[in-house]
């Protein structure tokens, strides 16, 4: 049977700062500093996690966390992530652009407007991209390319033969 995760003994120094954590205004430092006072009161982890109403594995990640870097622990980290990758590279990109100046209906679309999900599609389809992705990646794709995407307008006409005339006299 493996021995019950609890946290190393504190020094004077740790324990006053968990103590000045409970006074946090930020809920992450509150719980974290709750669960590893708890702990070095010798309390288990399934007993803390039922305490504070969290799940057995925060209480066992605080501990881990708190032997790894300390106090330092308390703060909550970045919530970026650590690697930031394009979904398009250089070179998809560009085949991205010379595959929006084709026609959508080439493609199996039934209009001729491009939309972002249905140049998705196509990009995925057409083998530029391993994924599907969403339009919003399509749209950020072309900002990087230094191409404004606008939503596609489709414009009323009318069947009258006259039509063109008398909107030429309308707008002037």
């Amino acid at each position: 049977m493996q021995a019950p995760l609890v946290v190393r003994p504190l020094t004077d120094a740790e324990r006053q700062a968990l103590e000045a954590g409970l006074r946090s205004s930020q809920a992450f430092t509150l719980r974290r500093c709750q669960i590893i006072l708890a702990s070095a009161r010798g309390e288990h982890t399934p007993a803390i996690a039922a305490a504070l109403g969290c799940s057995d594995q925060t209480a066992r990640a605080a501990i881990h966390a708190f032997e790894r870097t300390g106090v330092g622990s308390l703060t909550p980290g970045s919530k970026r992530p650590r690697t930031l990758r394009p979904a398009f590279d250089a070179d998809a990109a560009d085949r991205l652009r010379a595959l929006l100046h084709r026609s959508p209906r080439g493609f199996g679309h039934p209009t001729s407007l491009w939309t972002l999900e249905s140049a998705a599609e196509t990009a995925h389809a057409e083998g530029l991209i391993p994924t599907r992705v969403t339009g919003e990646t399509i749209r950020a794709t072309l900002a990087r390319l230094g191409i404004g995407w606008k939503r596609a307008k489709t414009w009323i006409t009318s069947p009258d033969p006259a039509y063109a005339r008398k909107k030429g006299c309308a707008t002037g």
